[in-house]
């Protein structure tokens, strides 16, 4: 090898192993100042609910302020896509849903971030199953009466969602295409605001998480009467499944993620992963999820990767099943 060979192999070397130690540093050093996680819903919504526990874990094994911020709009695509443009170092991250991460990719004409391409995946926080929710004055007790009262009505009835293509939307398009009722799609721009117009009598149903409808269905203002998934909610036991009620295949689940932008420092994703395995462990975070009607599943590697990208066919299906679209 030649004098200049030598230069040239020795000064690579010496390159990757600056490279190697300054990315060891940053893991080390890492959080050295409070972590910002966007919710892409509005307070008190079910995403808001599950991104706070999480939070508030994730903090406490960080050694390191996560303050949560709110920003609702368009689907969860506006405070997703503020995500995907920050800058990838660990301090700027969100919590996912099936509809940031999965529904919006067909739903939009022009979405301003790829759910699969701009964001690093980092922990599978766990699924949940929709609950049917109406209101207490209404009178139908479960589906069957609930499609007997929208084929009464000239008009029909009207159910609510957090916006056209949500995992709420879907549900309730599924329930209008299987059961041949008139029912009218309200969209809001996020679900707390129809929660409480199910609750007023504005809209007459909509499916929505447990961690969103729970406390009002414990206080009696609404009544559950359906769940979106195969088997019962493990938070309302005595709800029966749409299948129950005579909706053969009908098993939609919605789901929460927790990401990062992509091109963050694999030794900050490493931190992240661990930190997360280590909160969703935890038996006390498990107790507190599933009171929200969050079912947790461990999923890690190769699994974790490829789990968004099947989620945005699985669901790119529906949506175009549905005929939602937003130009």
């Amino acid at each position: 090898m030649s004098r200049l060979a030598r230069h040239l192999t020795a000064l690579v070397a010496g390159f990757a192993a600056l490279l190697v130690g300054a990315a060891s540093g940053q893991a080390q050093d890492y959080p050295n100042r409070p972590i910002r996680m966007i919710v892409s819903f509005g307070p008190g919504t079910s995403t808001d609910v599950v991104t706070r526990l999480f939070s508030n874990a994730l903090g406490a094994e960080l050694g390191q302020t996560v303050v949560v911020e709110n920003r609702p709009g368009a689907g969860g695509s506006i405070g997703t896509g503020a995500v995907a443009k920050a800058p990838p170092d660990g301090y700027i991250l969100t919590m996912g849903t099936v509809g940031t991460h999965a529904i919006n990719a067909s739903l939009f004409a022009r979405l301003s971030y790829d759910p699969v391409k701009d964001f690093v995946p980092l922990a599978f926080v766990g699924y949940t199953p929709t609950l049917l929710i109406v209101r207490k004055e209404l009178p139908v007790t479960n589906v069957a009466e609930l499609v007997a009262l929208a084929k009464s009505r000239p008009d029909g009835i009207t159910f609510a969602s957090a916006g056209t293509g949500t995992s709420g939307h879907l549900a309730g398009e599924l329930v209008k295409n299987k059961s041949g009722g008139k029912m009218v799609h309200v969209p809001y721009k996020e679900g707390g605001a129809a929660v409480t117009d199910v609750m007023t009598g504005q809209v007459q149903f909509m499916f929505y998480h447990p961690a969103g409808v729970l406390p009002h269905v414990q206080s009696g203002a609404l009544r559950a009467i359906g769940v979106s998934s195969a088997k019962r909610s493990a938070a309302a036991p005595d709800v029966p499944t749409m299948i129950e009620q005579g909706f053969d295949g009908f098993d939609l689940v919605a789901w929460f993620g927790f990401y990062a932008p992509a091109g963050t420092p694999e030794p900050v994703v490493t931190r992240l992963r661990q930190a997360s395995d280590k909160i969703l462990a935890n038996p006390d975070m498990i107790r507190q999820l599933r009171g929200q009607g969050v079912e947790l599943l461990s999923m890690k590697g190769d699994e974790l990767a490829a789990f968004t990208p099947r989620e945005v066919t699985k669901w790119g299906q529906l949506v175009k099943q549905s005929g939602a679209r937003i130009d």
